[in-house]
């Protein structure tokens, strides 16, 4: 019996030992495995609040015209350079030739204006030289009336005392008749010798007459010198005013300088504004500025288009990374450089990138209008910040990714 009894005992102790072990095994399991699944779960982020992004370049017109050619469509692919919209060229080209027309007829001006730099500098030069010959002429032509002045009025003064000898002369003489005459009638003294007298005071008279006529003469003679002499001083003070109207010509020789300067300047003005019609006329022609899918096309054939008024765009393909939303409280251990897979809910297809950028403020700030917490109706939310994730190169080789595609980006963290 106690036999029996210690072999049913034996059993029922193995069997509950096997029982706690099992459980404190599952347990473990247990365990092991959530901890596992929370370090896994705790290795990454991830949000469906996410989208392709990209740029998309509008296309527009940086003259007015009319459209005479329309070389794209909607979804169409373009690769960069392609022609897009032609414009009429027409005015463009007549304003080229008009700026040429009027770069020309400035070159003509400034050519003239330095031609006339050395022109201008050899006559005033020379003006200067003859005003100085003619200063000195008129000096030695006033030197030359005053000594013919002088020489006049010496004349006078001889012609003068001439006259007065005449005079005394001629007194004697006629003295000597009216005695003669009482003589000759007494028959004192021969006819004859009365007669001499007559004659004598006669000669005399003439004499008078002679040096008198000197004397007008050699007033005439200081007349004409002191004229003479006036006419000199004239002409000193011509030439004065001459000597000081060449004493200019430095400035006259600069502002011919200013001249041609200035004309220089009107050469390079021209010269911009055929630059700008060049540019104007090139502009006829609106070509893609990159790779890619045309979209949100208005432009019409015959349509006046205004300086930057939009008519396609282009969405470049080659150029696109994600915009992921996040939670502020899933970036904590987040930071540039961590893996990302991307899954696009387009495809079944996963693609890999790179974090790039922690953006500056939550979407919320950008708004139109941003939350006002200081008013009083305060609810915290949790606010989202946008991260960017550059595809890795050759990621979008097949160009199927498009800007605006939602996407669920999962980052690991590190």
């Amino acid at each position: 019996m106690a036999e029996t009894l210690k072999e049913k005992i034996r059993p029922r102790k193995k069997s509950r030992w096997a029982r706690g072990a099992a459980i404190l095994l599952v347990i473990a399991a247990v365990g092991a495995a959530g901890f596992y699944l929370w370090r896994y779960f705790n290795t990454y982020e991830t949000t469906d609040d996410a989208q392709i992004d990209g740029h998309i370049d509008a296309i527009s017109s940086r003259i007015a015209g009319n459209v005479i050619e329309i070389h794209a469509e909607d979804e169409q692919y373009v690769n960069s350079g392609d022609v897009l919209v032609r414009l009429d060229p027409r005015d463009y080209e007549v304003a080229l030739e008009k700026a040429e027309a009027d770069l020309r007829d400035a070159e003509a001006a400034l050519q003239s204006s330095r031609i006339d730099i050395p022109i201008t500098t050899t006559n005033t030069a020379s003006q200067l030289t003859t005003a100085r010959s003619s200063r000195a002429d008129a000096t030695a032509f006033v030197l030359g009336a005053q000594k013919q002045l002088t020489a006049a009025q010496a004349r006078l003064d001889s012609s003068q005392a001439e006259v007065r000898e005449a005079e005394a002369n001629y007194k004697k003489a006629s003295d000597d008749v009216a005695r003669y005459k009482l003589l000759v009638d007494k028959n004192e003294i021969p006819r004859q010798q009365y007669d001499t007298a007559v004659s004598e005071a006669a000669a005399a008279q003439a004499a008078v007459d002679a040096r008198r006529a000197s004397v007008r003469e050699a007033e005439q003679n200081i007349a004409v010198a002191q004229t003479a002499v006036e006419q000199a001083n004239q002409r000193i003070t011509q030439a004065d005013a001459s000597i000081e109207s060449a004493s200019t010509a430095p400035d006259q020789v600069r502002v011919t300088q200013a001249r041609a300067a200035s004309a220089a300047a009107e050469v390079e003005q021209k010269r911009a504004l055929v630059e700008q019609a060049k540019l104007n006329l090139s502009y006829c022609t609106i070509v893609a500025p990159a790779s890619g899918i045309v979209g949100k096309k208005t432009v019409e054939l015959g349509q006046n288009i205004s300086p930057g008024e939009q008519m396609m765009a282009v969405v470049p393909l080659e150029d696109i990374w994600v915009t992921a939303n996040f939670k502020e409280t899933q970036l904590n251990r987040m930071k540039p450089g961590q893996r990302v897979r991307i899954s696009v809910d387009a495809y079944s297809k996963t693609y890999t990138g790179k974090i790039v950028a922690v953006g500056g403020a939550s979407g919320s700030r950008f708004s139109l209008l941003p939350p006002e917490n200081a008013t009083g109706n305060y609810v915290k939310v949790v606010q989202r910040i946008p991260v960017r994730i550059n595809l890795d190169p050759g990621q979008n080789a097949d160009r199927r990714l498009r800007p605006g595609m939602s996407v669920d980006p999962t980052v690991y963290l590190e």
